[in-house]
């Protein structure tokens, strides 16, 4: 039997709101964020030089996003602004699921990590992908030291 996705292709963080994540291992970090009751919420990415937030500063490279229910009913619509460090998801329950990527390339030199912060009550699930190393799910590195 293969080696499943996790640990092949990707890790994860799912309790990743507001948590420094190490793109140092990674290509790209892919953040899957929930918040139900077509509420709408604002997400903030930051980029920092450790996971001790050393540096942090807000990264403006957000140029698309993706939306949808989140329950599987519908299918993803891209959304495109000009580079920011923020999305703003509406207060419409066809924006309740958001994800956002960001690829390594994006951070400023010497920075490896990256958060998302939601400013209400969404979730937020960190995705890194494309793992410059492949490894078992028990030893793959933690992804916020």
């Amino acid at each position: 039997m293969g080696q499943k996705a996790l640990g092949r292709t990707l890790n994860s963080t799912p309790a990743a709101d507001g948590v420094w994540i190490s793109l140092r291992q990674a290509a790209g970090v892919a953040f899957s964020c929930y918040l139900g009751g077509a509420a709408g919420d604002t997400y903030t990415l930051q980029e920092a030089k450790d996971s001790s937030g050393t540096g942090a500063q807000n990264l403006a490279c957000i140029t698309e996003y993706h939306t949808n229910t989140g329950n599987g009913t519908d299918a993803w619509t891209r959304r495109t602004q000009a580079a920011a460090a923020t999305v703003v998801t509406a207060a419409a329950a066809t924006q309740n699921a958001v994800v956002v990527e960001v690829e390594g390339t994006s951070l400023s030199d010497g920075y490896r990590y990256v958060k998302l912060t939601s400013t209400g009550a969404g979730t937020v699930n960190a995705l890194t992908r494309d793992l410059t190393t492949q490894r078992t799910p028990a030893n793959l590195p933690a992804m916020g030291v």
